[in-house]
This record gives structure tokens, sequence and C-alpha cells, in this order.
């Protein structure tokens, strides 16, 4: 029973599910009926629900049945209606094709003019859209052009700016178009085309101021030289309203603002033409020859680029690679003064760019860059200078070269280089002048001296007498009165040397103009230089003819009368220096002049010269002597050769008259003691071995005028018999010897008041010896004559007693 209810439970639940599945069916979209059907074939009762479902299908179908038997009428009137109007449809339809028809016909032109209004409206769409895109494109294209021709023309920095406006104004509207991203890519090009090509100009720019320096340095030299003359001027006029131009002045014409479609801004070469000024015309401005604007540009452009630094460390570099070969002078520089003049106008053209640059630009070079150049230029300057200048050997040249290193100095002043170091140079160059300038009147003496003829100038009327004190400082009021014509006591050497001193001193006095020394130091420059030149060329000079060997007395004579002259016109020459420096010699420190020494030391030569050649003289005329020492004959009158001596004497001392007296009066004593000196030892000599009282007796006769000449005064100012007693050791040999008074010699020997007191032992001996060997070569045969024996005798015995006195002397 239970297992009959379980069946009924389970067919009841069955039959639910069924009913389900049905509704479900019914109500449910045949597309999405696949899994309801697919729960019934998976159940087991799909025989059940086939029957159920025809019987729902059986339902169905009676109701179907039943809603069309109930509205069967209704339909076949409709059916009926519906026949009736298909009829009158398809008249309709038939006027309608008709109607068509002919409307086809009639509308076809319409319908062509329309199908072309239609085009042309596509047209005029895609027109105005064309027009609008262009509209927005056409400024690009018209951008990228004017870029384009900026770059043709060179105008690189109005291309980089046209570039930045092109990238982030206008690209931006039209990047989806293809051109528009192949001018993007273009633009990183672009900039480096213009950053290479404004590098190229500024390399073409640095190779033309290298190449153009000079010439820069050469008008800027120029315009210093201008207002250097105008500031002379000024000192000597009233000053109205004049002024020194200052360097902001000078830069005046840099202050405008370089326009990007300028046609000077885009000339690239640096230097524009400017031709050749006439002296007298005025001189252009230094950076008036200068076109900067490559630099300006690009160091724009390379500051917009980003680069700047770059830009500024590869503008020094180069810079200071043209400073190291502008800096090194040409082997020959030391030739001529161009050669100097060429280096120094191209450092002036260098430093002056260098100057305009550090003023124009902002920060491409700044004080310490130009300050470090600025050391390197003025020590290797002063280093080339130092060693070309000292193969300088014309003052002239020199002098010249310290001008133009003034000039140099002040034009590089004026625009704030410090330039002490080159005026300190010119100091050691001054000292280099002074040699040249004596080397130079070394010569100018030495041709004086050699022209002089070494005789009083004789004048022979008045203008020749005053043009000579017009030239030499000489005052005579005896010589004066005296008629012309006169001689002047001095040569022409005097004023002519006392010119050329007066030369020099002006000669050193130009070269310390405008090197910024007080009047002392130019005073005391000038004072040391004469002092060289008197002590050490002119006295030189003055020696080396004094020294000459062909030099005559007459000329020495001359000579200490010049230089007595001379002596007295250092005053003047004191006086002079004076003048031109200002400094009166009572300042301290003030240096004197040397002349007075230098002309008393040439005098002093000149006078130990007169006494040297006078000696040489009276040597030359005893060599003539030719005495026979054997002669047995008694002479009566004295040697030619001593007369012709004499007479040579006489001629030489009255030469001396202008001479001071006591140069007369030594002359005159040195050459009588020479003189005899020289018959001393003539008689003395050891060749002359054997001598006879005959030939005694001549020499006593030579003696005898040489006293006499002694006696006549060939020099006033000497002492009754002064001038003998040079003679006076002759004079007691030969009176003991002829006398032959040995008695006496013996006795009163070493006695003060002894009659041979001047007749030295040795002597006498030495004189005697030869008397005896002569006595006993002439009486080999007679010597048994008694006389003759005792004359032998007493010889021999005096000769003894000789002896005696030497040893005890020695003793």
């Amino acid at each position: 029973m239970e297992r009959g209810k379980m069946a009924e439970a389970e067919s009841l639940e069955t039959a639910a599910e069924h009913e389900r599945i049905l509704r479900e069916i019914e109500s449910t979209d045949t597309a999405c009926i696949g899994p309801t059907l697919r729960s019934v074939y998976d159940g087991e009762e799909h025989g059940r629900f086939m029957e159920k479902l025809e019987t729902r299908i059986r339902n169905h179908d009676r109701e179907i049945e039943k809603m069309c038997n109930f509205h069967y009428q209704g339909f076949v009137d409709s059916i009926t209606e519906l026949l009736k109007v298909r009829g009158e449809a398809q008249k309709l339809k038939n006027q309608v094709t008709d109607t068509n028809r002919k409307l086809q016909h009639e509308g076809k032109e319409l319908v062509i003019a329309m199908e072309e209004l239609k085009q042309c409206r596509l047209q005029q769409r895609n027109i105005s859209a064309t027009v609008d895109k262009l509209m927005l494109c056409l400024p690009v294209l018209e951008m990228y052009s004017k870029l384009r021709d900026q770059m043709k023309t060179k105008r690189h920095y109005p291309a980089l700016k046209t570039l930045e406006h092109l990238e982030h104004t206008y690209l931006p509207q039209v990047s989806h178009y293809r051109f528009c991203k192949v001018m993007v890519d273009n633009i990183p090009k672009l900039r480096e085309e213009i950053k290479d090509v404004s590098m190229s100009d500024l390399k073409d720019f640095l190779e033309s101021i290298r190449k153009h320096s000079d010439k820069i340095g050469e008008t800027a030299m120029k315009q210093a030289q201008q207002q250097r003359n105008l500031d002379n001027i000024v000192l000597q006029q009233p000053r109205i309203g004049s002024r020194r131009k200052s360097k902001k002045d000078v830069y005046t014409i840099f202050d405008t603002e370089i326009e990007s479609t300028s046609p000077k801004s885009e000339q690239d070469s640096g230097i524009l033409d400017v031709e050749d000024e006439e002296d007298d015309e005025e001189v252009p401005g230094a950076q008036d020859l200068v076109d900067f604007s490559p630099v300006y540009r690009c160091l724009h452009i390379y500051s917009v680029l980003g680069a700047r630094e770059t830009f500024e460390n590869y503008y020094r570099k180069q810079r200071r690679k043209q400073a190291r070969l502008v800096l090194q002078p040409p082997s020959n520089m030391h030739e001529t003064l161009d050669g100097y003049r060429k280096y120094f106008n191209q450092i002036v053209g260098f430093f002056v760019v260098e100057d305009h640059i550090l003023h124009t630009t902002q920060g491409l070079v700044n004080r310490a860059y130009i300050d470090e150049l600025w050391e390197m230029a003025l020590s290797k300057t002063i280093a080339a200078l130092r060693t070309h200048s000292s193969y300088c050997s014309d003052p002239n040249l020199v002098l010249d070269l310290k001008n133009l290193i003034v000039l140099f100095a002040d034009t590089l002043q004026v625009y704030g280089f410090p330039v002490n170091q080159l005026f300190d140079m010119l100091l050691e160059i001054r000292d280099q002048y002074s040699e040249t300038l004596l080397k130079k009147w070394s010569g100018i003496f030495r041709n004086i001296l050699d022209s002089d003829n070494y005789s009083p100038i004789p004048v022979t009327s008045e203008d020749m007498y005053k043009k000579v004190v017009g030239q030499f400082p000489f005052q005579d009021t005896e010589l004066e009165k005296q008629p012309f014509p006169k001689k002047f006591p001095f040569s022409e050497f005097v004023p002519k040397v006392y010119n050329q001193i007066k030369e020099f001193i002006y000669a050193c006095l130009k070269f310390s103009e405008d090197l910024h020394l007080s009047s002392t130091e130019v005073d005391d420059m000038i004072r040391k230089s004469t002092n060289l030149l008197l002590t050490r060329t002119l006295s030189n000079s003055l020696q080396n003819v004094i020294k000459r060997k062909n030099i005559g007395l007459t000329e020495l004579v001359q000579i200490i009368i010049n230089t007595t002259h001379l002596e007295k016109s250092c005053k003047y020459l004191e006086e002079f220096i004076t003048n031109i420096t200002n400094v009166l010699p009572e300042t301290v420190h003030t240096t004197k002049l040397y002349g007075t020494t230098t002309f008393k030391d040439a005098r002093h030569a000149a006078e130990e010269e007169i006494y040297t050649n006078l000696n040489q003289k009276i040597d030359q005329f005893l060599q003539l002597a030719d005495y026979d020492w054997m002669t047995g004959d008694l002479g009566n009158k004295a040697s030619d050769y001593l007369v012709d001596l004499i007479a040579f004497l006489r001629s030489t001392f009255a030469v001396f008259t202008h001479l001071p007296g006591k140069v007369a009066q030594t002359a005159c004593m040195s050459a009588c003691k020479h003189l005899a000196t020289s018959l001393m030892q003539l008689l003395l000599e050891a060749e002359v071995r054997q001598l006879t009282l005959g030939a005694l007796q001549q020499f006593n006769l030579d003696v005898r005028e040489c006293e006499q000449f002694a006696r006549s005064g060939p020099v006033p100012g000497f002492q009754e018999d002064t001038l003998q007693l040079a003679f006076i050791d002759l004079r007691q040999l030969l009176d003991l010897f002829i006398q032959w008074d040995w008695s006496t010699y013996l006795a009163d020997y070493g006695q003060p008041n002894c009659k041979y007191l001047r007749v030295n032992p040795v002597t006498a001996l030495t004189l005697l010896e030869k008397m005896r060997d002569t006595s006993r070569k002439n009486n080999m045969f007679a010597q048994f004559r008694k006389n003759e024996r005792d004359k032998q005798k007493l010889i021999d015995t005096v000769a003894k007693q000789l002896r005696g006195l030497i040893s005890s002397h020695h003793s």
C-alpha cells in the first residue's frame, strides 16, 4: 500500500513537472526552447510527456477552431472586400505607374540638374574645407619659406627666431599633416645647420681679424697720436671746452642695437673696407673698421640654443691661440722700425678687439680673462723687445723705437691696460740708447779729431769772429782788441767738440720725453750720460789721438791748449743742462759733470806724451852720434848731431809759448835730464870699452853746447841756473877727468861741499878703466918712457883707491 502511495506521489510530481515544461514551452521564445526540451529528453517519462504534449496540442486546436468558427463570416466579408479593393488597387497602380512614367520623363532633366547641383555642392564643401585647411597650413609654409630665405641670405639669428615660432606656434596647429611631420623631423637638423653656419661665420671673422689686426692697431695708434698732439696743443693754448675723448665716447658708435635685417649686420667679413686717409684728415675710430655682427649673432644663436658656455670656451681658446701668434715677433724685427711698428699694430689691434668685445657683450670675455691675456702679452712683448732692441746699434732707430713704444703704451692705456712695466723697460732701453749714442759720438769725435789741423783758428773778419764765439763760449779782452786777421788760441775741434757735447745732451733729452719722469730724474739721466760721454768716449778718443804713433809735438801742444779751453767750458755745459731741465745745480743729489777731470787727464796724458815724444826725438838724434872714442885729436866745435838736436829743441820750445808755464818748464827740464842721462849712458855703455882723453875733450864740447842751451833760457820761468843742473853730473865727471883732479876728489869725497859731489865712484872707476885699457894698448912699445909709466901707475893707484871707496861705501 505504501508502495502504491509512493507511486501515486511520483506520478503527481511527474505530471506537475510536465505541466511546468508545457507552460514554459508556450511562453518561451523558440530560440531559447532547447534547454527545456533537453530536460524532457534527459528524464525517463518521455512518452508520458509526449502524450501530454499531444493532449495540449489538441486542446489548442479545438480553441483555434472555436475562434475561427466564431469569426468566419467576418473573414468572408473581409475577403470579399479585399477582392474589390484589389481591382481598385490595380487601377490605382496603373495610374501611379503612368503618372510615374510621365513624372520620370518630365523630371529627367531636373534629376540631371540635381545631380550636377549635388556634385557642385560636394565640390563646394570640399573646396571650403580645403581652404580652411590651407588657411591653417599657409602660415606654416610661409614661415618655413621665410626660414629658408633667411638661411639662404645668412640671416641666421632671425632664422633661429623664425624656427622657434614655427616649432612652438604654427606646427602644433597642423601637426596631423604629413608634411608637418617632415618639418618637425627637419627642425633639429636646421638648428644644427644654423649652429654650424654661424660657427663658420665666426671662424671667418676670427681669421679676418687675425689678418687685419695690424690695420686695426695702426688706426688705433693713429688715433692715440692725434689725441696726444691735440693734448699738446691744448697745453700750449687756453683750455676752451677741450677734453680727452673718453673710452665711453670711443664706444658710442657701437651702442645702437644690431637689427636683424640690417645689411651691415649680415656682413661676415669682420673688416669693413676703409680707404687710406691722408695724415691731415680725421682718422676713423679703430672700431669703425670692424663689423662685430658675426660675433654677436653667433653669441645670440648659441645662447638661444643653450650652448653659450661652449661658444665662450671656443672663442677664448681661439683668441688665445691668435694672441700667441700675434706675440711671436719676426726674426728680423730689429732691422727696421717698420718691423716693430707692425708687431705693435698687431698687438694693439688684438686688444682693441678684445676690449670692445668685453664692453659690448655680457660675459663672452671678462676682465680676468683680459687681464690674463694682457699679462701674457706684456711679458712676451717685453722679452721680445729686450732681445731685439739689444741688436740695435743705430741710436736714431732706438729713439724711434722708444717713441713707438710710448705711443704703443699710451694707446693701450686709453683702453684701460696697465703699462707701467713698459715704461720700466724703457728705462732699460734708455741705458742701451746711451750706449749706442756713446758709440755714435765716439765715431763723431774720432772724425773731428782726425780731421782737425791742430792749428789755431784764424779769423779775418768780425763775422767770422762772432761765428766762432757763438759756437764756443770764449772771452778774451786782449784778443778782441787785436786787429784782424787774428787767431783763436784753440783749433777747430774745440767748438766742434763742444757743440757735439750739446747735441749729445739734446739727444739724451729727446729720449726722456713722454716717459713721465720728473725734472730731477731727467736731469740726473742727462748728467750721468754726459759724464759717460766725457769720461769714457771723449776721453778715449783724446787718448787715442795722443797715443798715435805719428802724433807730433805741435799737435800735442795744441791738444793741451784745446783741453784747457774745453775744461773751462764745463761750467757752461752745467748751465746748459740746468736751462733745459730747470733743475738747479744746488739741488740735493744733483750729479756733477766730470768734464774737468776728463780734460785734465787728457792734458796730463798729452803732457806725458810730449815728454815721451821729446825724449824719443832726442834718442833719434843721439842715434846719429858717431864718436871716435880712440881719437887723439882735440876738436874745437860741438858734434853736428848735437847742434841739430839743440836747434830742434829751441824750435820746439818756441812753440810752447801758449802752454801753461809749468808744462813748458817741465817739458824742458825733462828733455834736458833725458839728454844728460842719455849722454852719460852713451859715455859709459859697455860697447865703449876704451876711450881717449881726446874723445873726452870732444864729448866735453858737446856737453858745453848743452849747458849753453840751458843757460839761454829756452823756456821762461826757470830760476838762474836751474836748468843747467840737469847736466851737473856730466859736468863734474868730465871736469874730474879732463883736469885729472883726483887728489881733490879723493880727499873731499863724502864732504857736503865737495867739488865733485855728483861724481859716483862706480861711474868714475868705469870710465877710468876704459882709459887705462886704452893707455896700456897704445903704450905697449913705449912702456919704458918714464912719463907714461908714471901715468899708468897713477891710474892704477886711483883705480885702487876708487875700489876702496866703493867697498867702504857698500860696507
